[in-house]
């Protein structure tokens, strides 16, 4: 920087970069110094968090030290090993569902914003390894069979215990063509799929071991249809139904597939299923804006016609959240957050400013707009918008607090977290039992004795007011799925 004010002329300098950024400041409703936030160190504790969520024996170099090794046993209940994997939230469960978005997007943010991520790049890939390691063994453990999930998640939600003193059952979850579940396996396959792809040019074996096992759990996706919801019951719902049905998980899945393959039959499989599926929203259960971001590349970049239809229904959903476009259905708070619901609000935040990022990269390298209505729609009105969202989860809100434990100087500190809120083993190493921690600690008014840096809350209620309440689940709970749809806005950002 000194170097080029010296060439340039400081006045010079300052009038060409400076006052643009304190315009921009200003524009989002913030004095300049708020408007500098330390992305760099956002991205590097967004994915520290996933560190703090692994499930399995955990490897030497692991950072989050306070973790020890977990759930090495699941899958032993049906004659199969299945450790690995995250634990999806405050919880003790290994949810496929949730697991497999989180690594899809992981994988997606990689795939677009990687060359930015710097050091940070390895740590996402390890990661996405992580996940998809623990995949693998649930599409191949049993011939005609994927599992789909680990640990009775009636049993563990009565428990509050720390995943590595576990005493409820470990029950182990699958799907079959007699019991289908073409959502959570469509959504396994993008998940392999798109990782696949990350993997392409450091591993390739393992790129084509994950590419080969994706197609196999697509076609069983596609062959046996039927919601998880409907064969697995309690096992999954209310937690993780699928609500929106399965339809959009087979176009997701579809769209992956043919990305990584190139493959006409994933193609003609995409256009039989159409681009009518109008919607507000983007989350680990509702995929469809998702899909059409990704398909509209091939009509913005690619110049493609036959994508046109996608390119419209992603503009469309554009200005369904705009808050200034015509058509928007999206409210805000009065501190300016987008808000879709109350529970875990933050994981749609997340989640739909990564696809205003993305669509916003696609519009300004084809050098394209749209309209909403009146209002004409640029690239950096997109990004302006998804910035203000990631500035406020880091602490430019009415609270003046990060939602990102770890980040800043004020960030919730009696996060909904089970081995976050107990002492590690290293400081008890007695093992506490389900009513013990529940009593103790659950309850406590204390802060949580272990830090997990990274983790994005749910986050403040509609009028921009969190109390950092360990038992209010629904705003300080923290989840993979919320932190895995950041990590690309963020580098982006660097």
């Amino acid at each position: 920087m000194t170097n080029m004010a010296v060439r340039m002329g400081t006045c010079t300098y300052l009038r060409l970069f400076l006052v643009p950024l304190l315009v921009y400041c200003l524009s989002l409703g913030n004095t300049p110094v708020d408007c500098a936030q330390n992305y760099k160190d956002a991205l590097a504790k967004s994915i520290l968090f996933f560190e703090g969520q692994r499930s399995g024996r955990l490897p030497v170099a692991q950072r989050v030290t306070w973790r020890s090794h977990s759930g090495l046993r699941d899958g032993s209940l049906a004659g199969v090993s299945l450790y690995g994997g995250y634990y999806d939230a405050g919880d003790n469960v290994k949810f496929n569902f949730p697991m497999a978005f989180t690594t899809t997007m992981l994988s997606w943010g990689v795939l677009e914003f990687g060359g930015k991520m710097g050091p940070e790049l390895n740590n996402a890939k390890a990661a996405i390894q992580w996940a998809t390691n623990y995949f693998y063994k649930c599409a191949t453990a049993t011939p005609g069979k994927l599992y789909v999930g680990v640990g009775d998640p009636n049993a563990d939600h009565r428990c509050w215990e720390r995943p590595e003193d576990m005493d409820t059952p470990r029950t182990v979850y699958s799907v079959s063509p007699s019991n289908p579940g073409s959502d959570v396996a469509a959504e396994t396959a993008a998940a392999l799929a798109a990782a696949s792809m990350v993997f392409r040019s450091s591993d390739r074996k393992y790129a084509y071991m994950l590419l080969e096992t994706a197609k196999k759990v697509m076609q069983f996706a596609i062959q046996y249809r039927g919601a998880y919801s409907d064969s697995l019951g309690s096992a999954v719902c209310p937690f993780y139904c699928s609500y929106s049905g399965y339809k959009d998980e087979l176009l997701w899945g579809a769209i992956w597939l043919y990305k990584a393959t190139k493959h006409s039959y994933y193609l003609n499989f995409i256009n039989s299923l159409g681009a009518n599926d109008a919607t507000d929203i983007f989350s680990w259960d509702n995929k469809f804006a998702g899909a059409h971001v990704l398909l509209s590349r091939y009509a913005l970049l690619n110049k493609d016609k036959n994508f046109d239809p996608y390119k419209q229904a992603a503009e469309n959903f554009m200005c369904r959240i705009l808050p200034n476009s015509p058509s928007s259905s999206t409210k805000y708070t009065p501190g300016g957050l987008l808000y879709k619901l109350s529970g875990s609000n933050l994981q749609y935040v997340t989640s739909i400013s990564y696809l205003l990022t993305t669509y916003g990269k696609y519009m300004a390298v084809s050098k394209h707009t749209f309209n909403c209505g009146s209002v004409v729609v640029t690239p950096l009105m997109l990004k302006r918008l998804a910035r203000r969202q990631i500035n406020y989860i880091l602490g430019e809100n009415p609270m003046k607090m990060s939602y990102m434990v770890g980040y800043g100087a004020n960030y919730p500190k009696r996060i909904h977290h089970r081995a976050s809120s107990l002492p590690s083993l290293a400081k008890q190493p007695q093992q506490i039992g389900c009513s013990d921690g529940t009593q103790t600690y659950y309850h406590s008014s204390n802060p949580n004795p272990n830090i997990l840096i990274g983790a994005i809350v749910g986050g403040p209620d509609q009028n921009d007011a969190y109390s950092d309440d360990r038992t209010d689940f629904s705003h300080s709970e923290p989840a993979t799925y919320i932190n895995a749809a950041i990590v690309g806005t963020l580098a982006s950002f660097v």
